[in-house]
């Protein structure tokens, strides 16, 4: 809980200020507002999302299975943006808002207040430090950065609670002043339901409470199957944390509007972006204060550090299936000079203010929530739950409304989100084409009667393969092509022949593990293998069958129909297409030695 909650916790450091200043003195009743959908919301969703993928995969996962295809993977690509969006904003508006808490406690210099840019700039380079040196016991510091960190807010809202009972006319003025300025409770609420968006930072933390499930233990009984003890331990977790931030945001936003005085908030105001350490300094001296700021610095600091791990967590997990080179996607030091000098860029942008990012950070956190309850909305129906699909799509839609007021509002966000997916699909399909003419297979397995073809072809001193469409597959058909193959390749009748076939699954898929079956139709001997690309699975079959038969085989083709620039986007596209040549030109690559590389056979 406390790995989450370096991320879930921490906004403490800058929601109640943030939500003073959208919200003016309705922040506690729209406060309430965030409060009633992160529990009636955001936890039933991640609850079953925890349940849909114990491995920490997370919502984006979820979405990948239920939409397959390219119409799934460009969304998941989209999402990747916007989850990259919230990762890389959590590293800069942490970042920005330890150097406010830095800048304006009392013991520190007046000339950093002259150069907020500058101190977030170098706690961004200190954060890429710690992962260019690696980065372990990322759990015990968390654990005492949370515990720390909670206990302080614990004191300085009970000293606020105590200083708005110990004075009533606080709390008439407060009420006075929202009569005043909005009228009727109907008014106020429904005002609180227009300005929640722009608290929407206080639902962060879920998507990492559901990544951080492959730490939990479990129990013994768990199976890889069935890890039902870690299930339940994610979903205690997630309702825990929403349990206690829900306190504290609540608390922390009563005490701070009642005992701050507005203009305080405004930008300038030394309760901007650090109200609760202004609560501290003020009633519980500036040695507690300081205190205070230090253990806010440290956890949003620690904040940034956890983005950083579930930036370098997500882009190999993803991207390597959509084409990107799995040794570039896995390499952690580039990676992280190249998310901190985005999250540099960022920060000059904003001019390192808190404010300004919250917009940004608020879309990436609403755009995965609202994943999140499409994709459990989808496994209801797919389980055929209707009820719980009429409660996901009231939850869906409610979070769907908010992101889009966000986004309208305040399109920043959406800025920097399509920087982010731009990137990732043109380098993913730039990518995806550079190594086109790879082998694109994880690994290749035959079962049994698969076996057994080869071990007796093999004995004959050839293995004949015929490469087949699956658009027919009756005998009349194979008897066809047997006759066709033999006549125009100049087979002898003596060679048996094995007929490979190919099914495209899911083109979008860049590489797949291969498991080649075999069939019997007839006389026929078939070899028969699911997989994302034709060309590619056939090169990677036959060096296979040369490996385990130390038979080199031969392989015919015909000759594809059509125009040949289309062919070839079909295969890039949809995994079919100039078959012939491809496989030839994926066999000459993956293996130099032309003694030792199959024989392609056009005619």
């Amino acid at each position: 809980m406390c790995l989450t909650g370096v991320d879930y916790f921490s906004t403490l450091g800058y929601q109640p200020g943030i939500a003073a200043l959208a919200a003016g003195t309705l922040a506690p009743l729209a406060t309430v507002v965030l409060i009633a959908l992160t529990l009636l919301g955001a936890l039933p969703v991640y609850r079953r999302v925890a349940r849909e993928s114990p491995r920490g995969e997370g919502s984006i996962a979820m979405l990948e299975k239920l939409l397959p295809q390219w119409g799934g993977k460009l969304f998941v690509l989209v999402l990747l943006g916007f989850a990259a969006t919230d990762f890389l904003i959590t590293m800069t508006l942490s970042a920005a808002d330890a150097s406010a808490h830095l800048i304006e406690n009392p013991f520190t210099p007046h000339f950093f207040s002259e150069h907020a840019v500058a101190v977030t700039l170098v706690l961004l380079a200190l954060l890429s430090a710690v992962f260019l040196r690696g980065f372990t016991e990322a759990i015990g510091i968390a654990v005492a950065l949370v515990a720390v960190y909670l206990a302080l807010n614990l004191v300085v809202i009970a000293t606020g609670l105590w200083h708005v009972i110990s004075a009533p006319s606080l709390v008439t003025d407060w009420t006075s002043a929202m009569t005043t300025e909005h009228g009727n409770p109907a008014m106020m609420i429904l005002l609180a339901l227009i300005v929640f968006p722009k608290l929407a930072l206080g639902l962060s933390g879920f998507e990492t409470g559901v990544a951080v499930m492959p730490q939990i233990q479990g129990e013994r009984s768990d199976t890889d199957a069935n890890p039902e003890g870690r299930i339940r331990g994610a979903r205690t977790l997630l309702t825990t944390a929403a349990l206690t931030m829900s306190g504290f945001l609540l608390t922390s936003s009563v005490v701070t509007t009642i005992l701050i005085p507005e203009d305080e908030f405004q930008p300038g105001g030394q309760a901007n972006s650090r109200a609760l350490a202004y609560l501290a300094h003020l009633y519980l001296g500036e040695a507690f204060g300081t205190v205070y700021d230090v253990s806010t610095i440290l956890i949003l600091w620690f904040a940034g550090a956890s983005a950083m791990a579930g930036l370098l967590n997500l882009v190999p997990r993803y991207l390597p299936r959509y084409g990107m080179a799995p040794a570039w996607a896995r390499a952690v030091r580039p990676l992280v000079l190249v998310f901190t000098v985005i999250a540099v860029t960022v920060t000059v942008y904003f001019d390192a203010d808190v404010d300004s990012q919250s917009a940004a950070y608020a879309t990436g956190v609403l755009v995965l929530i609202t994943s999140a309850t499409v994709a459990v909305t989808l496994s209801a129906r797919r389980h055929g739950q209707h009820r719980r699909v009429i409660a996901y799509s009231a939850i869906a839609a409610v979070f769907a409304y908010t992101t889009v007021a966000n986004i309208v509002e305040r399109p920043d966000g959406v800025k920097v989100a399509g920087f982010f997916i731009a990137a990732i699909i043109v380098i993913s399909l730039l990518s995806r084409i550079s190594r086109s003419f790879e082998l694109r297979a994880t690994s290749v397995e035959f079962d049994e009667t698969a076996l057994r073809f080869l071990t007796e072809a093999a004995a004959t001193g050839t293995v004949d393969i015929v490469a087949h469409d699956t658009d027919r597959l009756d005998e009349d058909e194979y008897r066809h092509k047997e006759t066709q193959q033999r006549a125009e390749s100049h087979i002898p009748e003596s060679d048996s022949i094995l007929f490979l076939e190919v099914n495209v699954t899911d083109s979008s898929d860049f590489s797949t593990d291969l498991v080649v079956h075999g069939r019997q139709r007839g006389k026929y001997r078939i070899l028969w293998v699911d997989s994302p690309a034709i060309p590619n699975t056939i090169a990677a079959v036959l060096l296979r069958i040369r490996d385990i038969t130390g038979v080199n085989p031969d392989v015919y083709f015909e000759w594809t129909e059509g125009n040949p620039l289309v062919n070839l986007l079909r295969f890039l596209f949809i995994g079919e297409g100039e078959v012939a040549p491809v496989a030839r030109e994926v066999l000459r690559r993956a293996e130099p030695n032309r003694q030792q590389r199959p024989h392609a056979h056009v005619g």
